[in-house]
């Protein structure tokens, strides 16, 4: 058996979900917050038997795209520039990170 920790962000999680519950996949949903970004993410924790971990990987790799934002930079805190004006930076979103880890014990009570 693995845990999965899967790490998605807020616009991908409802379809997710929707997509466990369709596929009979039981998870635990946690509310994250991104530290780059400082956006909403969704921490999906989910213990899987070997055998169904590639069809649980593959589910959410269809369901977590990555796409482009926009988002002001940073201001600068280096007091010898100029200027410490902020502008634009595209950078990607989305996606999902995942961590397979192995269990050596489950447990219900």
């Amino acid at each position: 058996m693995k845990l999965i920790v899967a790490i998605v962000q807020n616009q991908d999680s409802k379809r997710l979900a929707d997509e466990f519950v369709e596929n009979g996949i039981r998870a635990t949903k946690l509310s994250s917050t991104g530290g780059f970004l400082r956006s909403g993410n969704t921490t999906f924790l989910l213990g899987v038997e070997d055998r169904k971990v590639d069809d649980v990987l593959e589910l959410i790799k269809e369901n977590c795209s990555t796409r482009s934002q926009t988002m002001m930079s940073p201001p600068s805190y280096d007091f010898t520039l100029e200027s410490d004006l902020t502008y634009p930076v595209d950078v990607e979103v989305g996606g999902a990170t995942l961590f397979v880890l192995p269990i050596d014990q489950f447990l219900q009570f």
